[in-house]
């Protein structure tokens, strides 16, 4: 279920095709984009919406629950641990090595983002199961556990 949400207004447009992509954000401008195809599809269309508002989460949160959270994952990386909660975060990591992760690389960063996106929306979309949703269960329960803690414990959520 989605948290109590705080901040100014984002505009949700669906256009017809953004060819490739199922959505795009502008934070600046406090837009989502999302692929009016996405209404065909059951779960998806929640699903989506929901990573792209944690994109405006992301950028609110302080400096020091960024970094918490880039070492839970550095730490899933060095026991190796595959598999990602949403195509968007596993293509990134499926490019890294642990150089990206030790020297904190725009890759590296960028997978970060990704994976707290794509974790908020499995945890908050109400879509149960999922084809991407390949994450050991173990990871999840310990993403789950941030979440509680660092975010969905301290209402609302500013985006």
């Amino acid at each position: 279920m989605l948290p109590l949400l705080s901040g100014r207004p984002i505009r949700v447009e669906l256009r017809r095709s953004l060819g490739p992509h199922l959505a795009a954000t502008h934070i600046p401008r406090r837009v989502i984009l999302l692929d009016a195809g996405l209404l065909a599809q059951p779960g998806e269309f929640e699903r989506i919406l929901v990573h792209e508002i944690f994109h405006f989460a992301w950028v609110r949160l302080s400096n020091q629950t960024r970094r918490n959270w880039e070492i839970v994952l550095a730490k899933e990386f060095a026991t190796r641990a595959r598999g990602e909660l949403g195509w968007s975060a596993e293509w990134r990591k499926n490019k890294l090595r642990h150089s990206d992760v030790w020297g904190r690389t725009p890759g590296w960063r960028r997978y970060v983002c990704e994976s707290f996106c794509d974790t908020s929306a499995w945890l908050c979309a109400r879509v149960p199961r999922h084809d991407e949703y390949t994450l050991a269960a173990g990871a999840r329960r310990l993403r789950r556990s941030w979440f509680t803690e660092h975010l969905l414990g301290r209402l609302p959520v500013y985006v």
